[in-house]
């Protein structure tokens, strides 16, 4: 009697092990392909390849390449680009084949650039979003000393971009680095229609060789650019007309535009007239800092910008966001149904979690501040703060209309609405306990801690603790007998 007691525990060891190694098998199996399919969805959505655009000693300029993704149909329809400058600095004068959306992040700046055929000027500080049109001459300055600039920008894909780069920039000055597009001109016509020897313009055309961002005078070294703008108004119009007058040779009158070089030089130069005049016409920077949250309760807020608010943003045709979430806390899933969302870690750590339209996890990823991530257009996606700190996050959509989201859980989702026999159907359930479901959540957009202290987080009933208890010892007698049967 003991053999056989001893056999058949033997076999049903034997057996145990069998499924648990099947089933470890199957699991690893999996969860290599869960990990697999993040990795890839990382690659996809997590933007992390940072390429250096402009570097010099006076600044940087980096960005995430926009464009289709390697291997997909996805096609992401924004660069993201990061601007920082030295104390004291300038971007020099140029165009872009783009609009450009500017965030201040920290330090401030002054921007001018053509609007209505004038040169406007604004003071930026950090919180500010100002938009520059596509073809809109303008520069960026840094004069605060011992501080650094740092600017996040938005940069559209265009159809128009020629291919050469992800973007094209346009230098009105410049050197040898980089070079003016004025000494693209045959050098015999440019001397004639300036109306200067050749060694004259030789010297003007290759003096600049310190790159797109340059120190001004005062800091590491004194500049052309701060020389030309410290003439007198005088001599700055007296060589504004040599260049406006070549343009005006160079250029039909009915091809001119609001980027026109002759207009740029003329305002730039002798901005001391036309600035006071036109500044009052110009928009205003808005600043995202100072607006009252759109949405707020005691597990975080957000902030939305769309052209209702802030009229330039029809410019780019893109709206800016700002979220704020709570140690442990979660933006709840949802949808946008009418953009694509790109988003930068500001602060904190967290995760994005994307979902395929086949209900799949695209990505789970774990980001920290500077990472970037985009969100296709309908694809459920949510963010999760870490539970060592708040977590934010500042993004562009690729719409100025107003957003509305489509949470898909929380007192204002879909699941409430939606709350019905179809609905129940749809799950196989009864309409009690999809009710029952839909409203355990009581709060709504940003949701609480998911920890077991939370008290949302579900509890077991009298009758389903009683189970597990009875379950438990179960398994505590099978194991004695177990022992039992080995002695």
């Amino acid at each position: 009697m003991g053999k056989r007691k001893s056999l058949l525990l033997l076999v049903l060891v034997l057996f145990s092990a069998l499924v648990s190694s099947v089933g470890g098998h199957w699991r690893e199996r999996e969860e290599g392909e869960e990990s697999e399919q993040r990795t890839q969805g990382e690659k996809w959505f997590l933007l992390r390849h940072l390429h250096d655009v402009v570097k010099t000693e006076a600044g940087v300029m980096k960005l995430v390449k926009g464009g289709y993704r390697r291997g997909t149909s996805f096609h992401s329809p924004m660069h993201i680009g990061f601007i920082s400058m030295e104390p004291n600095s300038l971007f020099i004068p140029q165009y872009l084949d783009s609009n450009l959306l500017l965030f201040v992040h920290h330090g401030e700046a002054r921007v001018g650039h053509i609007y209505r055929d004038e040169l406007a000027e604004r003071s930026l500080k950090p919180g500010d979003v100002y938009t520059i049109p596509a073809g809109s001459a303008f520069y960026l300055e840094n004069r605060v000393e011992n501080q650094r600039l740092h600017i996040i920008c938005s940069i559209d894909v265009t159809s128009e971009s020629m291919g050469w780069h992800a973007f094209q920039s346009f230098f009105i000055g410049g050197g040898i680095y980089p070079t003016s597009i004025i000494a693209g001109f045959d050098h015999s016509t440019l001397s004639t229609a300036l109306n200067v020897s050749a060694a004259e313009l030789s010297t003007f055309l290759t003096r600049q060789s310190s790159g797109p961002i340059v120190h001004l005078s005062g800091s590491h070294h004194t500049h052309i650019w701060s020389k030309f703008l410290a003439q007198e108004p005088h001599k700055r119009l007296a060589h504004l007309k040599r260049i406006a007058n070549f343009e005006e040779e160079t250029i039909p009158k009915e091809e001119e535009s609001t980027w026109s070089l002759r207009k740029f030089l003329f305002t730039l130069l002798n901005r001391e007239d036309v600035v006071e005049r036109v500044n009052h016409k110009a928009p205003s920077a808005y600043n995202l800092y100072n607006r009252k949250a759109d949405f707020k309760n005691e597990f975080g807020w957000s902030k939305k910008l769309d052209e209702s608010n802030y009229s330039p943003l029809k410019i780019s045709g893109n709206g800016v966001y700002l979220v704020n979430l709570s140690p442990g806390s979660m933006m709840a899933p949802h949808v946008n149904p009418t953009a694509i969302e790109y988003g930068i870690v500001l602060k904190g750590t967290g995760r994005v979690q994307i979902v395929y339209p086949n209900g799949t996890l695209a990505m789970n990823a774990r980001v920290r501040e500077g990472d970037v991530f985009w969100v296709p257009r309908y694809f459920p996606f949510c963010q999760i703060a870490s539970t060592n700190g708040p977590f934010e996050f500042f993004g562009f959509t690729t719409s100025a209309r107003r957003n509305h989201q489509q949470f898909l859980v929380g007192k204002n989702s879909l699941m409430q609405s939606l709350r019905g026999p179809e609905f129940a159907a749809a799950f196989g359930i009864s309409e009690k306990r999809l009710k029952r479901i839909a409203n355990a959540q009581s709060e709504q957009v940003i949701l609480p801690s998911s920890s077991p202290a939370s008290p949302h987080h579900y509890k077991a009933t009298e009758p389903e603790r009683k189970k597990m208890v009875k379950f438990e010892k179960m398994i505590g007698s099978f194991g004695n007998d177990m022992i039992m049967g080995f002695d």
